[in-house]
C-alpha cells in the first residue's frame, strides 16, 4: 500500500478550525484508509474494506465518539 499525506486547515469536529494532516493509503484491491487528525486532538478514520463494508469513527479531542459507524453491523 502506498500512503499519502496532505496537510490544510478545516474546521474540526469540535468546531475549531485548525491545521490538518490526512492521511490516505489504498491497496488498489478494495481497501481505503482516509484518517484525519486534526491539530486540537480530534480525529476521523474512514475505512473501507475489500468486501465493500465502510467503518466511519469521529472522536472529539475530549474522547467522545461523535460517529462509529460500520456499514456491515447487523443483529444476527
Amino acid at each position: 500500500m502506498v500512503g499519502e499525506d496532505t496537510h490544510f486547515r478545516e474546521r474540526a469536529p469540535c468546531g475549531w478550525f485548525v491545521r490538518c494532516i490526512r492521511h490516505r493509503e489504498d491497496d488498489a484491491a478494495g481497501l481505503l484508509v482516509d484518517d484525519v487528525a486534526y491539530e486540537c486532538g480530534c480525529r476521523q478514520v474512514w475505512h473501507e474494506f475489500h468486501d465493500g463494508s465502510v467503518r466511519i469513527r469521529t472522536v472529539r479531542h475530549d474522547g467522545k465518539v461523535l460517529v462509529d459507524e460500520h456499514s456491515a453491523d447487523h443483529e444476527a
